[in-house]
């Protein structure tokens, strides 16, 4: 099964939340793109907002 495909964008943030969230994925052993994708996808999830995965039909 193949990776789902990603895009890429750019984000400005606050200096002091950016640092923030660096530390929190360090402590997580995340990257600060992996954590900050984390949080928007518990956010959508919390929110009832997550699209639903695409499958193959078997599911």
């Amino acid at each position: 099964m193949a990776a789902p495909q990603k895009k890429s964008f750019a984000l400005r943030v606050d200096e002091q939340v950016l640092e923030a969230i660096e530390k929190w994925a360090v402590d997580e052993f995340r990257s600060t793109n992996g954590q900050i994708e984390y949080l928007l996808v518990e956010a959508l999830r919390k929110a009832k907002r997550m699209p639903k995965k695409k499958g193959n039909g078997t599911e």
